[in-house]
């Protein structure tokens, strides 16, 4: 019998994405005030008979269904760095004990939570302290892990993960989830030139960046911060609602694409000192062997090419969506970048959740706690 799932805050569906690929979930209901999110939830999954509220604070938990799981990414802006950090003093921040009083009046066997790491530190600690014991009051056993998203997709996006259960037999085996390896800038942009969003507004941007070593043989393109104080990473920023505002003002807030016009990286010598004369060439061809080192001499990269921003297909891709869900919000739907762009930044990465309920799949199977709760 497959496990009932109710998922609040919804958003796009990353929730319900990653069940979809394990299988054996049942969604039975699902709340978000977002217009956008709600259109796109209904867009990409058939929620007919489903029970629906647009207002956690509205929820009859006496009209809701019955199920074993409850799954939500309680908004974080009242803890993230990104707002103004009120914490419970702000309604936003409230909204977790809307998730214990559903807990509290249907009793699922299994919840999972997501919030930002901040959320472990804020107030001295206290609020995370707060929601912990409150789990802990309602019956449920609970663990959580901070999960770097760089893990699974070419995106530094950090993330706590909360899992509970009833009883201690589950413990310890949900977390810690580990993994090595992930995609590759070029297979998120499709090992092309991708849109032409160009980051000077004069017209292309003309950089030449040095940066020590780490990039030599890769496909030429880059992860870029999207600021005067740019860096080039291996993975993008984090993924934000204000992912197309452009060039930021805040230090690796976004990442856009750099594109080499001559797919090359080459040895670069002494790049800060272009007006120190030195003996041979200051760069040599690309694929050519580094300078040799030596205690004077400091050595870089140069790569020739344009920025540009994320496009909102990459945006999905980097949260771990399928192109054919990108495709059908954008031709079903005609949603503008900027409203895709917010679907994306307030979503979770897909592959995270996968592995989470596929450990709760297997728990379940194993110790039969749902069956024990219907």
């Amino acid at each position: 019998m497959a496990i009932r799932v109710f998922d609040m805050f919804c958003g796009v569906s990353a929730f319900r994405t990653a069940a979809e690929k394990v299988g054996g979930f049942e969604f039975v209901g699902y709340c978000d005030n977002d217009p956008t999110a709600i259109a796109a939830y209904r867009t990409l999954y058939d929620t007919k008979g489903e029970y629906f509220c647009d207002d956690a604070r509205k929820i009859n938990t006496d009209e809701m269904p019955d199920f074993d799981l409850l799954v939500g990414g309680f908004p974080c802006v009242a803890f993230s760095q990104a707002g103004q950090r009120r914490g419970f003093a702000d309604e936003r921040g409230t909204l977790f004990f809307e998730l214990a009083r559903i807990l509290q009046a249907k009793h699922p066997a299994f919840f999972c939570f997501e919030n930002v790491p901040a959320i472990l530190s804020f107030d001295d600690s206290k609020v995370f302290e707060t929601i912990l014991g409150t789990i802990s009051e309602l019956g449920y056993n609970a663990e959580w892990q901070c999960i770097d998203g760089s893990a699974y997709v070419p995106q530094s996006r950090k993330r706590v993960f909360i899992v509970g259960y009833f009883g201690a037999k589950c413990a310890g085996e949900v977390f810690p989830i580990l993994r090595e390896g992930k995609t590759s800038v070029s297979e998120i942009t499709n090992h092309a030139n991708q849109g032409q969003r160009i980051y000077d507004g004069r017209g292309a941007a003309i950089t030449q960046t040095a940066q020590g070593g780490g990039f030599a043989g890769k496909c030429g393109a880059y992860f870029v911060d999207m600021n005067e104080y740019s860096q080039i990473t291996d993975t993008a920023r984090c993924i934000t609602a204000r992912q197309d505002s452009g060039i930021s003002h805040r230090k690796g807030e976004h990442s856009g694409v750099l594109v080499e016009y001559q797919n090359g990286v080459y040895p670069m010598l002494n790049p800060d000192r272009e007006t120190v004369r030195q003996n041979g060439p200051r760069v040599r061809p690309d694929g050519s062997p580094a300078f040799c080192l030596t205690v004077v001499d400091r050595h870089g990269v140069i790569h020739n090419g344009w920025v540009r921003r994320l496009t909102p297909r990459e945006s999905f891709r980097l949260m771990g969506f399928g192109d054919e869900q990108y495709d059908k919000l954008r031709e079903e739907l005609h949603l503008s970048d900027s409203k895709l762009y917010k679907l994306a930044g307030n979503s979770i990465i897909v592959p995270i959740l996968k592995v989470i309920f596929t450990k709760i799949k297997e728990l379940d199977k194993k110790y039969h706690i749902t069956k024990g709760q219907n």
